[in-house]
């Protein structure tokens, strides 16, 4: 889902983290989900879609790597940015591999969130383009 409003999906079990990132975010004019957990994030790409998504790796049950895999499969143009607190080389390389856009490691300020969401929106925007030109194409 792609409009000139830019929506963000926060995946993390910390809910202080989400609440304080979501009012930022809100206040910058992006419409903002959040998820406690790796089944809630999916439920909300589901249900809303979303642009960006950042995603925190280690969470109880339903972990960051099997919610990136879900995520790209239920909606393969968002963008998904890895944030945690407990990086390894490995988890690094295998978010990448599954498609996430970037690794990052907290803590962050909100200006370097807000530059990679930006970013990712950008990414976002110009794969939505080449996709109507694609469909466009097929049908002539």
């Amino acid at each position: 889902m792609t409009t000139e409003q830019m929506t963000i999906l926060l995946v993390d079990d910390e809910e202080r983290l989400l609440e304080t990132t979501k009012k930022l975010f809100e206040k910058m004019n992006i419409r903002v989900f959040t998820a406690q957990s790796g089944k809630q994030a999916l439920g909300t790409v589901e249900k809303n879609g979303v642009d960006v998504v950042f995603l925190d790796v280690k969470m109880p049950g339903f972990d960051g790597m099997k919610t990136l895999r879900e995520i790209k499969r239920i909606s393969p143009l968002a963008e998904v940015i890895i944030l945690t607190g407990h990086a390894t080389m490995e988890d690094a390389v295998e978010g990448l591999k599954l498609g996430a856009m970037d690794f990052l490691i907290k803590p962050l300020s909100m200006k370097e969130l807000l530059e990679k969401a930006e970013e990712a929106f950008e990414k976002v925007k110009r794969h939505n383009v080449l996709l109507k030109s694609m469909k466009k194409k097929e049908k002539s």
